[in-house]
């Protein structure tokens, strides 16, 4: 298992936490209010929103703050967002992607290179590391959606690309583009989806052991709490034994 599902899983048990789920919403909240803001604001004629709104209500965020974040799309609030994609090196090399959401790209771009600098790593330009990752949708699902067999079926028939089965459920990968056909198809045939959306898959990992794994999780973390960013995914892999004493 590669060190983008570890963290994907390190991030899903932080985020039971109270003031975690806070910034989880804060987060889902500005990807809904972007995706109106790009696209239309009915989720059933902007995939991106659709996707967005899937992903937030299988986070229980509420249905009034789901409508609000809608809302605030053509306010002058929105209007001063946009996108950045940051690449860096952490500790060990091991190769960062983070994505953010802001209105000041100066102050955004100095906090992240202060944490990089601050954990012994680097930022690099724009197409430094992601050369390392292949940008997918990804469909989480529960164990209760089937067997390994039954979810590959379904998959298979649903058009996505790549399925990894495992105790604690199934996880489906698709093209990007393809992601809210594929999403739609799988539902009605498996039922919903635990999440739902695009992320950077590593093609190329990084073996690192327990104190370059330390430090690795360390800089991950703090790339999270800042309130500018929307993910972190790197590339790092170890062993279960490591993961199980982080």
């Amino acid at each position: 298992m590669a060190g983008h599902s570890k963290w994907a899983n390190i991030q899903h048990r932080k985020g039971r936490q109270d003031a975690a789920r806070s910034k989880l919403f804060s987060k889902l909240s500005r990807e809904i209010t972007v995706a109106a803001k790009v696209g239309d604001p009915d989720p059933d004629k902007n995939p991106r929103l659709r996707l967005a709104v899937k992903e937030a209500k299988s986070n229980s965020l509420p249905k009034d703050v789901i409508e609000r974040a809608i809302s605030k799309a053509r306010g002058a609030e929105a209007a001063s967002l946009e996108e950045i994609r940051y690449e860096g090196y952490g500790p060990h090399g091991v190769a960062v992607i983070v994505e953010a959401m802001t209105d000041n790209r100066n102050r955004t771009a100095s906090k992240i290179r202060t944490i990089f600098a601050k954990s012994g790593g680097n930022l690099a330009e724009t197409g430094a590391v992601s050369f390392m990752f292949e940008r997918m949708g990804e469909i989480v699902l529960s164990p209760n959606a089937g067997d390994a067999d039954e979810v590959l079926e379904a998959a298979i028939e649903a058009g996505a690309d790549d399925v990894e089965s495992s105790a604690d459920g199934h996880v489906i990968y698709t093209g990007d583009k393809e992601l809210n056909s594929v999403s739609k198809l799988l539902e009605e045939l498996v039922g919903e989806a635990e999440s739902t959306k695009i992320v950077w898959k590593p093609t190329t990992t990084a073996e690192i052991d327990l104190e370059g794994a330390r430090k690795v999780v360390r800089l991950l973390e703090s790339l999270e709490e800042e309130d500018d960013v929307q993910s972190v995914t790197s590339n790092f892999d170890t062993s279960e034994e490591i993961m199980a004493e982080l």
